[in-house]
């Protein structure tokens, strides 16, 4: 289950910040502050466990963070040098993926940002030693709109470092539309260099990062986008395979897009004639399923990416929502049939459907070649 920065979602009826932020976990983060001369864990404890009640998981991370710096120096330089002595040993930097770190560590970040925006350097030390043991993405963020410069500097060494954590904040951290994270001034395509360094990473924890990085991207700058992807394929830096997941991951709203230039650079011909049947039922209820049974044809042999578009009644016009169908081979004379059952839920979180007409819509390679509308009731 997605869960946006509120925290909420789970099951057993406990949310995504219960289980992440709770008295063990708050406990465990007393334990590793207890190194400092002073530090008292259950001061922090009873400062900070009552005000978790109802809060989300970054809500809690400044609860976190609150409890700390009451306990912390003033001084940035010495706060720095305190939260370093409390971080536990970095991650396993011969893991390859599946070793996001621990939640807890975020609080550095947040210490990070709150008082070292004018300590840059420091502060940047900090992020370095801190994202080895948990992501410092959304921590960066701040210091990119202040010192872009500086930060862009200083990503030219760690793009190479050892620590593919390290690595992977360089593109992470300058996603144009990271998740959740404040929004950045950066013009997007600069960090471009850096991807050219990253894209070839041996970890799958970098690669999927640049990947969703270009996918960002492709939503204001496709032709950069497109451009770096042919540039990558040229320089025979990537296995193919590699090569082939990254470009699929980094076009991916582009395809659902159709865009003709990404299609063309996955293999998949936007002119390729084919021709279609769409069959659908005319008439459902919300809740019951839609049963899609299309037939293909072509004179030409291709590759084919075949989605599907469902155009919803909206109270105020429509919308449309894009599903991937099949990737296959269509051969001269050989029909491709294609069946998909997709079950319209009247009770989903994400996308509310209403009563009124719709529409399938069949694309292929990028380019509609099918429709049928039914009428959807209560």
């Amino acid at each position: 289950m997605a869960r946006g920065p509120d925290g909420k979602g789970g099951g057993a009826g406990f949310s995504l910040a219960d289980q992440l932020f709770n008295a063990d976990s708050a406990g465990a983060l007393a334990q590793e502050f207890s190194v400092l001369p002073g530090f008292e864990a259950g001061r922090f404890l009873d400062q900070v466990l009552p005000r978790f009640q109802g809060l989300g998981v970054h809500a809690r991370l400044e609860v976190l963070a609150d409890g700390l710096e009451a306990q912390l120096p003033k001084d940035f330089n010495a706060m720095a040098e305190a939260l370093d002595a409390t971080l536990p040993e970095p991650l396993d930097r011969a893991r390859k993926d599946d070793d996001f770190g621990r939640f807890i560590h975020a609080v550095h970040g947040v210490l990070a940002a709150r008082h070292g925006i004018d300590h840059p350097e420091r502060a940047l030390d900090l992020l370095h030693a801190a994202t080895q043991r948990f992501s410092m993405e959304y921590a960066i963020r701040p210091f990119l709109n202040r010192w872009p410069d500086l930060v862009l500097a200083r990503m030219q060494g760690w793009a190479r470092d050892p620590h593919y954590h390290v690595r992977r904040l360089v593109s992470e951290g300058t996603r144009p539309k990271l998740p959740w994270g404040i929004g950045i001034t950066l013009d997007p395509r600069a960090p471009l260099p850096l991807l050219d360094v990253l894209h070839a990473d041996d970890t799958r924890f970098v690669t999927r990062s640049v990947a969703n990085h270009l996918n960002d991207l492709s939503k204001t700058h496709p032709d950069a986008v497109l451009g770096r992807l042919t540039a990558w394929h040229e320089s025979g830096a990537q296995t193919p395979r590699e090569r082939d997941w990254i470009t699929r991951h980094a076009l991916r709203t582009a395809v659902k897009r159709g865009e003709p230039g990404a299609l063309g650079l996955l293999g998949y011909r936007p002119d390729l004639p084919v021709t279609a049947r769409l069959d659908i039922q005319p008439e459902l209820r919300i809740g019951e399923v839609l049963t899609i049974a299309a037939s293909l044809e072509s004179p030409e042999a291709g590759p084919v990416l075949v989605d599907y578009r469902l155009r919803f009644a909206r109270p105020t016009g429509s919308a449309e929502k894009v599903f991937k169908l099949k990737a296959a081979e269509l051969a001269p004379g050989k029909p491709l049939t294609l069946t998909k059952r997709h079950r319209l839920k009247g009770d989903a979180t994400t996308f509310r459907l209403h009563p009124g007409p719709h529409a399938v819509i069949l694309q292929v390679n990028g380019r509609d070649v099918a429709e049928a509308g039914f009428t959807l009731r209560n």
